[in-house]
């Protein structure tokens, strides 16, 4: 069947169907990943996003239930050059087309997502539609110019659980949840474990498996949940989750936030997070041109001078103009410049704008998850 990808600027892209049929609206983003497009189709942080995936060829090793990040997948359509119609993977269940047919996914196939990519990065990430079978590209790119911005719109709230769950799941006992490649935590010591209150912003189940496999109990909270609830629980530490859109809006979180930085419970933010409590902490955010998402992020973590290489997926970033005085960048992104991390100097609070749980992507920065234990840990005594 034949598909139709069309931009705001008026340009289009003709290919074929490769998944479901139908329309799919949203802003056109690229990824520089070469593997881990099932965790990238299930990021609750592509919510509202048409990904491009700019590897030659996706799909080839076909789709696993182990490797989704959320209840299923979450974003709003999918281009790609070249979908395998094969799956090569002992582990796989189904090929890549029928996952995403089953789960309603429109995607396009056959486009040159290198020249697509070129003109996100020249003009910037767009508006888009997906349109399958006999669709006029004139009518797609009218359409296209009436999709949402991203700026100033709350998808936070579509993608957030509605009721506090825990983690592990009862009876898992933390057993097999985190992938292969990463090495398990030392148990800690003679004590309870530590409890962690999150809040669910898009949460990744790999940020859980990780925190799981540090020996902790984690109660998962709605985005919308007061900061009394959290606190509530007492928790030795709160986490704030990762998640798509634009921070501007969620005064509701960075409100939250700020109750709980001054209650002094050590904190962590991820992506969103880290931008939910940069705004928290009196900063701001702005939108990049065309946003970091991909596996190979170089970062420098400023104390040390190391380098990480990282994996990302955000479109807005904190202005370091912004910070007050108590408040410390501690990582820049080598590509731009921009902030990649934020430590408070007075209360126990530090985030990154990267994805430390990878999955996809390296493992160079699960550094930061003991790092947070270490600081629970002090508060514990």
């Amino acid at each position: 069947m034949n598909a139709v990808l069309a931009l705001e600027n008026g340009t289009w892209y003709c290919g074929t169907a490769a998944g479901a049929t139908g329309v799919a609206r949203g802003e056109v983003v690229f990824n520089t990943s070469m593997t881990g497009y099932q965790e990238v189709l299930t990021d609750p942080s592509y919510a509202g996003q048409i990904v491009t995936m700019t590897c030659p060829q996706i799909g080839n090793y076909g789709v696993a239930a182990e490797d989704v990040e959320s209840r299923g997948p979450q974003v709003a359509g999918f281009v790609v050059r070249e979908a395998s119609p094969i799956a090569s993977n002992w582990r796989s269940t189904g090929t890549l087309r029928e996952y995403l047919t089953e789960h309603g996914v429109v995607a396009i196939t056959g486009v040159d997502t290198r020249a697509l990519t070129r003109v996100l990065r020249t003009a910037g990430v767009m508006r888009g539609v997906i349109g399958t079978g006999h669709v006029d590209p004139e009518a797609l790119v009218a359409e296209a110019k009436q999709v949402a911005p991203m700026e100033g719109c709350d998808l936070v709230r579509t993608v957030s659980c509605t009721e506090p769950f825990d983690w592990p799941p009862a009876g898992a006992a933390g057993a097999g949840l985190e992938p292969e490649g990463f090495r398990r935590a030392p148990e800690r010591p003679a004590g309870r474990p530590l409890r962690i209150a999150a809040y669910d912003y898009g949460l990744k189940r790999n940020i859980l498996r990780r925190l799981a496999a540090h020996g902790c109990q984690v109660r998962v909270f709605p985005a919308t949940a007061p900061a009394s609830d959290l606190l509530a629980t007492e928790p030795d530490g709160v986490f704030l989750s990762n998640g798509p859109g634009d921070p501007a809006p969620l005064d509701y979180a960075a409100h939250n936030a700020k109750t709980l930085l001054e209650s002094d419970v050590p904190m962590f933010g991820i992506c969103l997070g880290h931008q939910v409590l940069a705004r928290a902490m009196g900063g701001t955010t702005y939108k990049l041109k065309f946003g970091h998402r991909g596996a190979n992020h170089p970062v420098k973590q400023l104390a040390t001078g190391q380098i990480e290489i990282t994996s990302q997926n955000h479109g807005f970033a904190v202005d370091p103009e912004s910070l007050p005085d108590d408040v410390e960048v501690t990582h820049l992104n080598l590509y731009d410049g921009t902030v990649e991390g934020l430590r408070h100097t007075r209360h126990p609070a530090f985030c990154v704008q990267y994805h430390p749980e990878a999955s996809p992507g390296p493992h160079d920065a699960d550094y930061l998850f003991s790092r947070f234990l270490e600081e629970m840990e002090r508060r514990v005594g």
